[in-house]
């Protein structure tokens, strides 16, 4: 297996929701672009972290990948297969290969199946395994996510945030697969909650050679975890980098401003730090603004230009992408 092969190719992705009038007879009104033409690839065995503000469109591009949500255009190749292209059986079996970890673990576990039947529908959808041998499949990935096997038996309510996520974890590892989205994965749990699932990711992945695209709007978490990052605003991508390159030399206004919020634990280079403060709200992806979607916040725009032409995403050296005028 080559050590640099492309797992999944994201080309030209997009994803609007239609904007609707009328009860009986509804017109089409508008789109809301959530995801507005993205292209990257993740390579297996690494992890892309996936960052912005709330509302930009970063768990709408992990559903839209997984084929959850039918992109509006473009295309998602997994394994060289277009996901877009794909339909009934044939798309079954590849889901089989990718698998998702929800943000929300008291909303994305069904409070009325015990945890043994929770991790254990995906072998089941899936024709994979049945009775005794299933069974026994579930206290294992139990004990693989750090929980006692005999909890086979209860309910999510009986258990922590944290434990209900790492049943999440151990339902997404249940068909063994090669590629998971993890949105937000941390996100509703206590801080001194999410380093334990953010090492169990991380073991996990060396132990199955797992490939994540991971999503989150803490920089920090992202920093700890992605091989590189890709930052999300309003629909598009504005740079995507490695992590090092990232955190030392981001190029975008946007990736500087977000930078700048993540605190330092070192009293003296925080006073000194300069923060950048952003002006206003992220506008409406109903109506985002023409040129470059950031123009309207941004402290750097030229005028006739930012605010009129779309700046092309482009490579600027070192696998170092950025979307904006004022980087050559």
């Amino acid at each position: 297996m080559p050590e640099n092969e492309i797992l999944l190719e994201v080309k030209n992705l997009k994803m609007w929701f239609p904007i609707t009038q009328g009860i009986i007879f509804q017109r089409h009104i508008g789109d809301i672009k959530a995801v507005d033409g993205i292209s990257f690839y993740i390579r297996r065995g690494e992890t892309l972290g996936l960052v912005g503000e709330s509302g930009c469109g970063k768990s709408t591009t992990g559903r839209a990948i997984l084929q959850l949500y039918r992109p509006t255009a473009g295309d998602v190749y997994f394994e060289g297969k277009n996901l877009c292209k794909l339909k009934g059986e044939e798309l079954r079996r590849m889901r089989r290969k990718m698998q998702m970890i929800f943000q929300d673990p008291y909303a994305s576990l069904n409070p009325r199946m015990t945890v043994g039947d929770i991790i254990g529908e995906p072998l089941e959808v899936h024709n994979i395994m049945k009775g005794k041998e299933l069974r026994e499949r579930v206290m294992e990935l139990l004990e693989i996510v750090g929980l006692n096997r005999y909890f086979i038996n209860r309910y999510p309510h009986e258990f922590s945030g944290g434990q209900r996520q790492r049943i999440g974890v151990a339902r997404a590892l249940a068909v063994q697969p090669d590629f998971i989205v993890c949105d937000e994965p941390i996100s509703a749990l206590d801080v001194s909650i999410q380093a334990q699932i953010i090492n169990l990711l991380e073991e996990l992945q060396a132990k199955f050679h797992l490939t994540y695209l991971f999503i989150a709007h803490d920089l920090s978490v992202v920093r700890h975890i992605s091989d590189r990052v890709a930052v999300m605003y309003l629909g598009k991508i504005v740079e995507l980098t490695t992590r090092d390159k990232l955190y030392s030399d981001a190029r975008h206004p946007y990736t500087q401003a977000l930078l700048s919020a993540v605190p330092i634990p070192d009293p003296v280079v925080e006073e000194k730090r300069k923060r950048i403060i952003l002006v206003g709200d992220v506008p409406s992806p109903a109506n985002p603004p023409k040129g470059c979607h950031f123009h309207t916040r941004c402290a750097l725009k030229i005028e006739g230009t930012c605010d009129v032409v779309e700046p092309e995403f482009k490579d600027i050296g070192g696998e170092h992408w950025v979307a904006c005028h004022r980087v050559a």
